[in-house]
């Protein structure tokens, strides 16, 4: 796909989708709003695409967030049409409020995610941290609130207690406290994230995909939940994939047999 301020490619069943504008520190306006809306969209529908890699251009900044400059000059909605529009957008900084993709999803985040840089980051499932990353809800000094997920889903990941304190102080946490708080999965040299992310995304995306999809799946699912109500999805995701004609028992079989399976259809 061809964009102006993003660069979506996939290779390998490796999709890699690059914020473009390293002038603005790949900030979001409102042209690349709307095409990673089209790029995620792009990635969840292509049956080729197993894994995702999300990176920003440069070696300094992974996303700065919402441009400021250019929010400025928006123009003020029709805010009771704007309500009513506001909870089917798939996200005013991305594709941060759809939970339809199950396909694993990978950051490498090599410089400052911010603001809506640090939403970014938090959609992934993994997040490779160069040595020179800062996370922060920068958009305090603003007053701006993380309307992207900051409020959802920072405290699953790094807790509470932690959450809110980068929440309401809008302190920046560097790459080394951030995997103290679970935020960053693994600190690599600065210039080698995604590097790193592409060989984890290679490693994931030679493993049958099904199981990935539907644990996924299931672990989304059940968040907020009660354990009884978590407890009944992860087994109705299960059944599902066991329905799947042969999804487990090639497996099975071949731990059995003590031979290497293969998978019709990837596994799905």
């Amino acid at each position: 796909m061809s964009y102006e301020t993003v660069i979506y490619e996939v290779n390998d069943h490796i999709a890699v989708l690059t914020y473009n504008r390293p002038e603005q520190r790949n900030a979001i306006n409102r042209q690349m709003n709307s095409e990673l809306h089209d790029a995620w969209q792009c990635f969840r529908d292509d049956d080729d695409a197993f894994v995702m890699v999300i990176t920003g251009a440069g070696d300094s900044t992974f996303c700065a967030g919402w441009d400021l400059q250019d929010a400025a000059e928006w123009p003020l909605p029709d805010w009771d049409q704007y309500r009513k529009e506001l909870y089917n957008l798939p996200g005013v900084c991305g594709y941060t409020r759809k939970v339809d993709i199950f396909k694993p999803i990978i950051a490498a985040v090599n410089g400052y995610a911010v603001a809506a840089g640090l939403e970014t980051a938090l959609l992934a499932d993994i997040r490779i941290v160069a040595e020179n990353a800062v996370f922060g809800a920068l958009e305090r000094r603003w007053n701006i609130v993380g309307g992207d997920g900051l409020t959802v889903r920072l405290p699953l990941v790094v807790g509470y207690a932690r959450a809110m304190e980068m929440i309401i102080t809008g302190r920046a946490v560097d790459a080394e406290e951030a995997e103290k708080f679970g935020l960053a999965n693994e600190i690599v040299p600065k210039g080698r994230a995604l590097e790193r992310a592409m060989e984890l995304a290679r490693q994931i995306a030679a493993l049958p995909q099904g199981g990935i999809r539907t644990d996924k799946e299931s672990v989304m699912r059940h968040i907020g939940h009660t354990l009884e109500e978590r407890l009944r999805i992860e087994a109705e995701a299960t059944l599902s994939m066991w329905m799947r004609k042969d999804s487990h028992a090639i497996g099975a079989q071949a731990f059995k047999d003590g031979t290497r399976p293969e998978w019709p259809n990837n596994g799905l």
